[in-house]
């Protein structure tokens, strides 16, 4: 079966590798349908691993699938099934996987397609539980994007943030995957949405997926802008995930007691934080990894009700995979590229 495999730092190499043996007790065979990029990629690929890896690695780290077999024992799949993948090998068994608070498993084994073998492979064994049932009118595409793209965004925004419809909410970055499943998962609730984007032809890109006031960062202070569109009194929550280059403006964006709530640094990991506009303006600043296996479950029952959908940017193949992952990090991408595997 083929696979895409990082064998060193910024170099891909399309492989063989044997077919998966018989799902062992609790596992099934998956046949993967399609994979979507994320900078998780993107920093894997340029050898920014916060754990040990070996390589070759098969990358990959959100997918769908087809249910091909199952071993004994599993019970929540069918073959023939359309699942979306959870992306960390969750033990299944410490008190926070049995709450269902899946991102807080205190004996994961790591994330797929950066210290784990991921997706990116025509078929693979995986443990039953990292499966999200797809429901009807979801595609392998939807199913594909639940894990990361809306599944980070559903726990954002609601588990962390507690967003509440009226509220007014900055949005950075919003042409990027999860940028656009922000600014429509924020605006069907009835919030008031800005967003920045990093060029003019993205504009009416953003205000077509719902966002209310869009603020290209490269022309603009984004900051200044948000405050006299709020005259003055600032958002109620800031979704955060670029780091250090937007990091100080976001915190001067905040309305006394507002929320900011990040998941991402790709600017940058470190950044100061202005204690005295912390404590004075009771600042909350919340940190939230991934998700939970259920904010992929409500992310694809949205999803099939027509309340949200994918934004694609490009489909690729296994011949154009190096060109998305450059695309990527030049930021030229409005939503999502999808690796098509059939």
């Amino acid at each position: 079966m083929r696979a895409l495999q990082l064998v060193d730092d910024r170099k891909l190499e399309r492989v063989e590798l044997p077919e998966p043996e018989a799902p062992a007790p609790g596992e099934v065979t998956l046949r993967v349908k399609a994979v979507a990029l994320n900078h998780i990629d993107v920093w894997g690929w340029r050898g920014m691993a916060f754990a040990k890896r070996k390589m070759p690695l098969t990358i990959g780290a959100e997918a769908s699938g087809i249910v091909e077999a199952i071993g004994p024992g599993v019970s929540n799949v069918l073959p023939g099934q359309l699942v979306s993948i959870y992306g960390a090998r969750t033990c299944g068994r410490c008190h926070h996987c049995v709450a269902g608070r899946d991102n807080l498993c205190e004996n994961v084994g790591g994330v797929h397609g950066f210290h784990l073998d991921g997706f990116a492979q025509e078929k693979i064994n995986i443990p039953a539980r990292q499966l999200v049932l797809a429901p009807p009118g979801i595609d392998a595409v939807a199913a594909a994007l639940a894990p990361v793209t809306f599944g980070t965004v559903e726990h954002m925004l609601f588990d962390n943030a507690k967003l509440q419809p009226g509220e007014t909410i900055l949005i950075h970055a919003g042409g990027s995957g999860i940028g656009s499943a922000a600014i429509q998962l924020a605006k069907k609730m009835g919030c008031i949405v800005i967003t920045t984007v990093g060029s003019d032809d993205k504009i009416e890109r953003a205000k077509a997926l719902g966002a209310d006031h869009v603020i290209n960062y490269r022309v603009d202070r984004f900051e200044g802008v948000v405050r006299k569109l709020t005259k003055k009194k600032g958002v109620d929550v800031v979704f955060e995930h670029v780091g250090k280059d937007t990091w100080a403006g976001s915190m001067f964006c905040l309305k006394r007691g507002g929320r900011l709530v990040t998941c991402g640094s790709t600017s940058g990991v470190s950044a100061e934080i202005n204690l005295m506009m912390l404590f004075q303006q009771q600042l909350k600043l919340l940190g939230s990894f991934g998700c939970r296996m259920e904010n992929m479950a409500n992310a694809m029952q949205k999803m099939a009700r027509g309340l949200v959908h994918p934004v694609i940017d490009t489909e690729v193949t296994f011949d154009t995979i190096e060109m998305a992952l450059e695309r990527m990090e030049s930021r030229q991408v409005f939503g999502k590229i999808v690796l098509r595997m059939d």
